[in-house]
């Protein structure tokens, strides 16, 4: 049971493990699935351990001043970890969001208090409209004001060397073959893959990377060889190499579709009750892939980052499914 906590901060972490059962294939029933809850944390997913850690690197290292405002390109989690750290600290938020990001995501946000800025999907980084050019503008253009930068912040990894790797140790005992996990900026596959590798070498990181996103391509052959292309799952996969992306760490890639992450999804809800988010239902089908060429039973953990609720105008919306012909 936990103590009385001082504020909603103290609540970030110690998200439980859960063993998957229904959902797991016949054929894969020799292997052991277990999957992270992040949703647990307050903010619903895993982003809240890293707005905590980029808002206390930026006081410490001066960079951002009292009364100060902090702008972030996100396709929403992490604007959530930011924006209830910042306001309990007293700053203000402005976060820039790609324009296939949920109405609900944007909603949340606004609750906070967070200016929310919309900008287009198909577009590269280096345009001037993206996501990533809009935040670095208005981060120099706003007085008082530092950018979050998650994509190549070192505070982004490292609050899962800290924290994530540390508890997932513990909580499996020591007793984890593989780990899987999507990467959008790479942080909470890095950092946990870093912390689990420095306790047992030999376990394997997973990375499970959304048709359209060039990571695959940047691991097996260390260039694009098919150039990056819209996807509908959120806040995974990239169409650049962000710094926090440690290849190296890294053992193997999945690919997955959208189709197969939206049908997983659903099944979530339908076999284990698990509400979650597609990218976390991505992550499982990467990881039940990468079981099928394992030849000996193995425990296999993925990381759920975050819950459905965010995403109940897609991937709970029958419509929205049909019109992209995901069912």
């Amino acid at each position: 049971m936990r103590p009385i906590a001082n504020s909603i901060l103290d609540l970030i972490g110690n998200t439980p493990i859960v063993r998957l059962n229904r959902i797991v294939p016949n054929h894969l029933k020799h292997h052991e699935f277990f999957g992270k809850l992040e949703y647990f944390n307050p903010g619903n997913s895993v982003k809240d351990r890293i707005g905590m850690a980029i808002i206390n690197e930026a006081e410490k290292s001066g960079r951002l001043k009292p009364g100060g405002t902090i702008v972030e390109a996100t396709s929403g989690n992490t604007g959530v970890g930011l924006a209830q750290a910042a306001l309990l600290k007293g700053y203000k938020c402005i976060f820039v969001m790609p324009d296939k990001i949920s109405e609900e995501k944007r909603a949340i946000l606004r609750a906070y208090g967070a200016q929310v800025i919309i900008t287009p999907t198909a577009v590269e980084p280096e345009d001037p409209q993206s996501y990533l050019s809009v935040s670095q503008r208005l981060a120099k253009e706003t007085p008082n004001a530092i950018l979050g930068n998650q994509y190549h912040n070192p505070a982004n990894p490292e609050a899962h060397v800290l924290s994530t790797g540390p508890e997932i140790w513990e909580q499996m005992k020591g007793d984890i073959d593989v780990f899987v996990a999507g990467a959008g900026t790479g942080g909470t596959i890095s950092g946990i893959g870093k912390y689990l590798k420095s306790k047992k070498e030999q376990i394997k990181i997973i990375c499970s990377d959304p048709v359209g996103s060039i990571l695959a391509d940047l691991f097996y052959h260390g260039k694009v060889i098919t150039p990056a292309h819209g996807y509908l799952v959120e806040g995974v996969g990239e169409d650049m190499l962000p710094e926090n992306v440690h290849l190296k760490i890294m053992d193997d890639f999945e690919k997955v579709t959208d189709a197969e992450a939206f049908q997983m999804t659903r099944e979530l809800v339908g076999k284990e009750a698990l509400f979650l988010g597609p990218s976390s239902a991505m992550a499982l089908v990467g990881a039940f892939k990468y079981a099928q060429k394992l030849t000996k039973p193995s425990k296999i953990l993925t990381l759920f980052p975050d819950s459905g609720k965010g995403y109940l105008s897609k991937a709970f919306n029958q419509e929205w499914l049909k019109q992209n012909n995901l069912i």
